[in-house]
């Protein structure tokens, strides 16, 4: 009995603990992109970078977090986590660059890491019976909470200024996180091997290891799956104010459509990662990219901030897919053993590559071309139906027995 309740206890930590990251990195950015950019001086490529430093931090130490969780345990690493983050964002509203911004999206993309990936395991050890809809529960406070607070964070800039708004947010980080990432644990009664085998399942018979799964050709598509559509996805966060406000929407309605993609890419994580234990993680990966890529192409060429608010939240909604269903995917081709590990690994893609080809790349697009958004958004669509064919070339380990 007392097993069960810890179980809902640890899940529920989790999504608080999780709620800030996914805030900062998905809404703050995109609200504070035309203050920097007035600010400092500088251009949509500048800006665009930010993303590129959270995803080099994430790719470099979700990979670390992976191997250090079962050695540090996962509530010391979310604490970690939580406390970079609160202070990372009280910093960030006392820089005299973007350079230092650059420090903030460095520190924020790492704390990001420390809480992600032992929040994400320890669902996924807690209810091995439904890795998909623990996923999708996790990723959707990941995500939603972003859509919960740009409004807030729109607000907070406009009648506090960016010093006083930052200190606040630094404070409820610490306030609020803090506790929370205390009750983020493994399951006691058994040994970490044998928590995440399920009765009647071949997934821990299955199990690869670290090197075997290198070499295995569903790695490499997630992995460039990852670098694809992990790049159509994020760059939305930037893109979506400065597409408005090119459209001479004010920054309030401008950020409805960054609303719009953040409420689809938390919601879709929960409903993804349920649909995805019934009809499979490829089918609604692909689904997903197809739709997306679509809403990309489509984008440029309508008019009225209703049909746009609507494209953005499709391509929110595969960015979540992207998110949720992985995690599970990746139980499915190489097992739970080595899971943290793998899935570091995967998300190098999503560190290394993703921001380079994605937010950096666009930015510098739409200055050497003077805001040519046709040209961006067809080149991320394009992205996003390359993502639609490799995840369906991706086989889970049950389906070669």
């Amino acid at each position: 009995m007392v097993d069960r309740l810890k179980g809902p206890v640890v899940l529920a930590a989790g999504c608080v603990a999780i709620f800030w990251p996914g805030a900062l990195i998905f809404g703050f950015p995109g609200v504070m992109s035309q203050h920097w950019q007035h600010a400092f001086q500088v251009g949509r490529a500048e800006v665009g970078q930010i993303l590129f430093y959270v995803l080099a931090a994430v790719g470099i130490f979700m990979f670390l977090v992976g191997r250090w969780q079962e050695r540090i345990g996962p509530s010391s690493l979310t604490v970690i986590g939580t406390v970079l983050c609160g202070t990372g964002i009280i910093m960030v509203g006392h820089a005299s660059g973007i350079k230092i911004v650059y420090v903030w999206a460095f520190i924020t993309g790492v704390s990001s890491a420390f809480v992600y990936l032992p929040v994400l395991s320890a669902g996924q050890r807690w209810y091995p019976h439904r890795r998909g809809l623990i996923s999708g529960v996790v990723n959707m406070f990941f995500g939603l909470s972003a859509a919960i607070m740009v409004p807030t964070f729109s607000r907070l800039l406009n009648h506090e200024g960016h010093t006083s708004m930052t200190l606040t947010l630094g404070e409820l980080v610490l306030i609020i996180g803090l506790p929370a990432a205390v009750f983020v644990r493994f399951p006691e009664r058994l040994a970490p091997s044998e928590t995440v085998r399920a009765p009647q399942s071949s997934y821990a018979q299955a199990s690869l290891s670290v090197k075997q799964s290198l070499r295995t050709r569903s790695y490499w598509f997630l992995w460039f799956t990852w670098a694809f559509a992990g790049a159509a996805g994020i760059s939305m966060v930037t893109l979506s104010p400065a597409f408005g406000i090119s459209k001479n929407l004010p920054i309030g309605q401008a950020v409805l459509m960054l609303t719009a993609f953040n409420i689809t890419n938390g919601l879709s994580r929960l409903v993804s990662g349920y649909l995805s234990d019934i009809i499979g993680r490829n089918k609604t990966m692909s689904l997903a990219f197809l739709l997306a890529g679509g809403a990309y192409v489509l984008l440029p060429h309508l008019e009225g901030i209703v049909r746009w608010a609507t494209l953005t939240a499709i391509i929110g909604f595969a960015f979540g897919t992207l998110f949720a269903v992985s995690a599970p995917l990746v139980a499915d081709c190489f097992g739970m053993d080595h899971f943290g590990t793998i899935f570091g690994l995967v998300f190098t893609a999503y560190g290394f590559v993703s921001g380079i080809i994605g937010p950096w790349l666009c930015g510098h697009l739409l200055d050497i071309t003077r805001g040519n958004f046709t040209l961006v958004f067809s080149y991320l669509g394009s992205l996003m139906l390359i993502s639609a064919i490799l995840v369906k070339m991706i086989t889970p380990r049950s389906e070669c027995s």
